[in-house]
């Protein structure tokens, strides 16, 4: 494989990081939103919310 893509590397590289760290931080926001959720549907369940 060839990772030089010449004059387009500077452009390339730093795109492809950048959108891999938005897809960790969406999915991180995902599960922390999935976890809250549940706790809140436990809580509701219990007849101890509000």
């Amino acid at each position: 494989m060839n990772f030089d893509m010449s004059p387009y590397g500077a452009f390339i590289w730093p795109a492809y990081s950048i959108s891999a760290l938005a897809l960790g931080i969406a999915t991180l926001w995902t599960v922390a939103a999935w976890r809250r959720a549940k706790a809140r549907l436990a809580t509701l369940e219990s007849g101890q919310g509000t």
